[in-house]
Order: C-alpha cells, then structure tokens, then sequence
C-alpha cells in the first residue's frame, strides 16, 4: 500500500495529526511505531519521550526516550510543559508539549507510544488532532512468549507486565482502532490504511476551501 501522493498530501493544505499507538507491553506497538516512522514515504514526526525508567541496553538516550531524574520530571510537570505524563510500573513518562504544537500547525503528522493514561490526556487536550490505535496481542500465551523472548526483564517483571496486561486490555474500548497484532506485516498494512484514511478527512484539510474557489473560478 502507498503512501498518498505529494500533491495529496502537500498542495492541499492541511492540519497534521497525532497518530497514537497504545497496547499491552510486549504486543508490538514499539516496533509498529518505529517501523512506521522509519519508512520515510510517510513523513512522519516521533514523539520521543522523557522517562524516569532505567535504560535498556538496546536503547539510545534521545532517540527512543529522553532519560531524566524524578526531579526534572517533576519541573516539567510543574510548568505545565508536558502534553500529558504517567505512572507505568513505578516509572513516570511524559510528552514535551511544544514540540507537538510545532509540529501540526505546519501541517505534519506525529506518531505517539504511549498507554491509555497518556492516551486520555493528549485526548482531552488536542481533541481535533487525535487519532487513536490500540493494538491487541492474539493471546495471552503469546504475549508472555514475547516478553520472555526479549530477554530485557526479570522474571518478576514480566509477571508484573502481564498482570499489567489484563487492566490495559480491558481499555481497548476507548480507542478509535483496534488491531490484532497477529501478523506484524498485516498490523502494519493495517496502520498504513488508517494514515490514509485520516490523511484524506475533509476537516483536516483547511486548504480545501481555496482548492475548490480555484477550481470553480476556472473556465469550462
């Protein structure tokens, strides 16, 4: 599936949109999110964000979370510079708001990992900008064989994680979409059809309104 095209996607003006992906630990929204920010046919933002949490071995600092103390968490909450935070399993996450701001007045698109928490806060407030995507494992089993197969936390955490899961699942319902990530290649193709779908919504388009004067002011 391709990507709208240049001029779909740029000739008309537009507002962009937070893509929010959302899901269980360990049912695959991290990887959909970066697989969809790395294929540069969508051009689209990551919102990367700052986290109280230890650092896995895999991860970068600034290109997959910013890494910060509790007390400059807390200076970012206090100011009212973050678009939304949470609690998860005792660490605290959180979304920088000025960016994101930044971001969709030129009219680009930004995808966004975060859970319901989040999810509810951004919603609440940057309603019109928000499209909702949670992504479900295909069972339990399953999820508990990714989780063990990653290999990155004690077995004390992974039984927290899919104690976690059972609450998380139950949010499923709040959410636009909602994607059984069974096959990684379908949940992607899935994801892939939503962008084009929000892409192509008339009220994002504010260039609209002048494409159709232009178009009714030419001569038959």
């Amino acid at each position: 599936m391709q990507a709208p095209t240049k001029e779909n996607a740029t000739t008309i003006g537009r507002r962009g949109f937070i893509l929010i992906l959302s899901s269980p630990s360990g049912a695959g929204k991290t990887t959909l999110t970066r697989q969809l920010a790395s294929d540069h046919t969508w051009g689209l933002d990551v919102s990367i964000s700052v986290t109280t949490r230890q650092r896995r071995p895999s991860e970068i600092d600034g290109k997959h979370y910013q890494f910060i103390d509790r007390e400059a968490f807390d200076a970012l909450r206090s100011a009212d510079n973050l678009l939304e935070w949470a609690e998860v399993h005792g660490n605290f996450y959180g979304t920088p708001r000025k960016p994101v701001e930044k971001v969709l007045g030129v009219g680009r698109d930004m995808i966004f990992d975060i859970d319901y928490q989040g999810t509810r806060q951004v919603r609440a407030k940057l309603t019109d900008d928000v499209v909702t995507v949670f992504i479900l494992p295909p069972s339990l089993a399953e999820l508990r064989h990714r989780l063990e197969r990653r290999a990155e936390d004690s077995p004390d955490t992974i039984e927290k994680r899919l104690a976690n899961a059972r609450m998380e699942i139950q949010r499923w319902s709040e959410y636009d979409y909602v994607i059984v990530n069974d096959d990684l290649d379908d949940a992607f193709r899935s994801l892939e059809g939503i962008l084009i779908a929000e892409r192509l919504k008339r009220a994002r388009r504010t260039g609209l309104t002048t494409f159709v004067e232009g178009l009714l002011a030419e001569p038959d």
